[in-house]
């Protein structure tokens, strides 16, 4: 019904079964369609198109580069920016050139990327431009294998490039052709079982591991979701960080497998804008952004006057009522589907607007939206498929996909992979993406993979009788209280969270407490909003928030922090989150509700590391840095916000 897919006039090809290792895959895609589009990026206003013959030309001009600069196969190379171009050849350019090629965030702190380039052993680093080539001048001396970094941006560091033999310009690096012999000769040497990536894990409980993830994995992988019908004239729009292993291995390699264009935002604000010109027909992003979408929607539709908000609310009815009744695997009745398309040509037409009109499919993972949310979309014609694994199963292991998707789960078990469902509830899988371990960690590894090559994924879950898997939560998070009983605060905290738009963030706590509290933070541009409607902000300085916030949304930019502390002392912001959190207790457990709150005056900040680069909430560190407060919420009765009588 919703979500049966028509199977493309133009299917395209994908490569990934006949491939050796992921060079050997990209040859082929180069040689499969040299003249179709690979990229497109955007320069001075115009988007210009790169086909695969010409990255190719670029990729072999950076292997030859790495070779003949010393580097052996296996050798390690590092890349730090953002999502564009140059990390791609980086990436393509390292795998031809048969080494390691090692990816981390541009926003992590001088020490950190101290440690991630120091413990992969990197000989080469690419960086994005002046801010990551400050951060590396800072912490030189605890890298010393660090022996070249090539810069793709260099304005503003041309006394600085004088200075430090050390340093190059991408232009330089990339100056002579690529010799094809020489690359051919690697690329024939690679072994499917070699490593051809690390990524570190986001680290939130201790120092980030490497992982060593192999060319068969990513293969295996590849593979095993070819259930999915491409088009050759499928496009997506690029922006998450390369970092990240859903974005580099499925989304990047992927497109590689598949032969299927890209382009490259200019820059997270400006990627509504460039929906709207780019126009995808794939899009994936991580859970947040739906949440955050769903939320602005809402929103809107709240202040909309009072007619507009009636035509919403029944279009919104009507859809999801058809939406549930896909899902109880019933047909709607006729008078059903004629009010959702009335109700689609209303309504939900102008909501697909939003990211470009022609998106078929949004694929999701790393955390669990919210059911409703989900629905929401589907009602919309924006079919949100989630996906489950993680980096050391390299990347996805389980999948809704087209006639198989049961909302709020995140699918059933993907062909090469096998799973089962611990005494405990922990989640186990089995296969060939299984990665190879951890670097320089023999003992994280055996702690991961047991005798039996089971991989203890670390979450609680649950499986249905059609094989279709739900994440309760991780199982290091579960909330035991003083009572004996098992809490999961995922559930708790994403209750809450759907419960208003006002919300972004909730931590429950609870662990040997009597009864469960939380702390929850307001949406900083939900607070500018809120602010300027109220008359404590002009126009021309909620709109320069406003552009700050999203050109950066875990900013803090001057001005935010009166905003928040004004919000969150308001008695009625107070009230609002108050009534938020008792409707989300009605829908849980009474013994997972929530007795009290403290509304913190700013939202959980990456600066503070108390969030990792992808959104994820470091529950350790809220735990250890917010104790006191927890402390109050139990021993002093006017401290935080009474939702419930103890």
């Amino acid at each position: 019904m919703l979500d049966r897919v028509v199977p493309p006039l133009d299917p395209a090809v994908p490569l990934a079964n006949e491939a050796r290792s992921l060079a050997d895959l990209f040859l082929r895609r180069a040689a499969a369609t040299p003249t179709a589009v690979a990229w497109k990026a955007k320069k001075n206003g115009e988007w210009r198109s790169t086909t695969w013959a010409e990255f190719k030309a670029r990729a072999m001009a950076l292997a030859t580069f790495l070779a003949k600069r010393g580097l052996a196969p296996g050798d390690k190379i590092g890349i730090v920016g953002s999502t564009r171009p140059e990390w791609c050849i980086c990436d393509v350019g390292g795998q031809l050139a048969a080494v390691v090629t090692v990816g981390a965030y541009p926003t992590l702190a001088p020490g950190q990327l101290a440690y991630v380039l120091d413990h992969a052993d990197v000989r080469v680093v690419f960086v994005e431009g002046k801010d990551e080539v400050e951060k590396i001048l800072a912490v030189k001396h605890e890298v010393p294998k660090l022996e070249l970094v090539v810069v793709w941006d260099t304005r503003g560091l041309e006394e600085t490039l004088r200075q430090h033999a050390w340093l190059m310009g991408w232009d330089e690096a990339l100056e002579a052709p690529g010799d094809a012999s020489l690359v051919a000769a690697r690329v024939e040497a690679i072994d499917p079982d070699d490593t051809a990536l690390f990524i570190y894990t986001s680290g939130t409980t201790g120092p980030p591991k490497g992982a060593m993830i192999s060319h068969r994995n990513i293969l295996v992988t590849l593979g095993g979701v070819h259930f999915n019908a491409f088009s050759r004239s499928d496009i997506s729009l690029s922006f998450l960080p390369m970092a990240h292993a859903a974005e580099r291995i499925l989304a990047f390699w992927g497109r590689i497998d598949f032969g299927i264009a890209t382009a490259y935002a200019t820059s997270v604000p400006a990627v509504l804008e460039e929906l709207k010109e780019v126009r995808p027909t794939l899009f994936g992003s991580v859970p947040r952004i739906f949440e955050k979408a769903y939320a602005r929607i809402q929103t809107e539709v709240d202040k909309a006057p009072p007619a507009r908000k009636r035509v919403f609310r029944w279009a919104e009815s009507a859809a999801l009522a058809v939406v549930e009744a896909w899902q109880r695997g019933d047909e709607p009745s006729l008078p059903a589907r004629l009010a959702h398309r009335v109700a689609d040509k209303l309504v939900f037409s102008r909501v697909r607007e939003v990211f470009g009109g022609r998106v078929k499919r949004f694929i999701t993972g790393a955390a669990p939206i919210p059911r409703p949310i989900l629905a929401f979309f589907w009602a919309a014609g924006l079919p949100i498929y989630e996906m489950y694994g993680m980096t050391e199963a390299t990347v996805v292991t389980h999948g809704n996909r087209p006639d198989q998707v049961r909302l709020g789960s995140v699918g059933r078990a993907l062909p090469f992979v096998e799973d089962k469902i611990a005494e405990d509830g922990e989640i186990l899988v089995r296969g060939p993406n299984v990665f190879k371990g951890y670097y320089k960690n023999p003992e994280a590894t055996r702690e991961m993979i047991d005798e039996e090559g089971w991989l203890h994924t670390g979450d609680i879950g649950r499986k249905d009788a059609d094989g279709f898997v739900f994440i309760v939560d991780r199982k290091k998070h579960l909330i035991i209280t003083s009572g004996g009983k098992n809490i999961s605060p995922a559930n708790v905290e994403n209750e809450i969270k759907a419960s208003d738009t006002f919300i972004s963030q909730v931590h429950a706590h609870g662990d040997r407490r009597p009864y469960c509290t939380a702390i929850v933070t307001i949406h900083p541009l939900e607070a500018v909003e809120w602010a300027k409607a109220r008359g404590h902000l002009g126009d021309a300085q909620a709109d320069a928030l406003r552009r700050a916030l999203l050109a950066s949304p875990l900013s803090r930019p001057p001005g935010l922090a009166p905003v928040m502390e004004k919000a969150t002392t308001d008695p009625e912001v107070q009230k609002r989150i108050a009534s938020a959190v008792r409707r989300a207790n009605t829908k849980l457990a009474r013994v997972e509700g929530i007795k009290r709150i403290h509304l913190l005056e700013r939202d959980f900040s990456l600066e503070e590391d108390e969030v990792t680069p992808t959104l994820k909430v470091k529950r350790k560190t809220i735990e250890k840095k917010f104790a006191q407060v927890f402390d109050r919420l139990y021993e002093d009765p006017g401290f935080g916000i009474l939702i419930e009588e103890e």
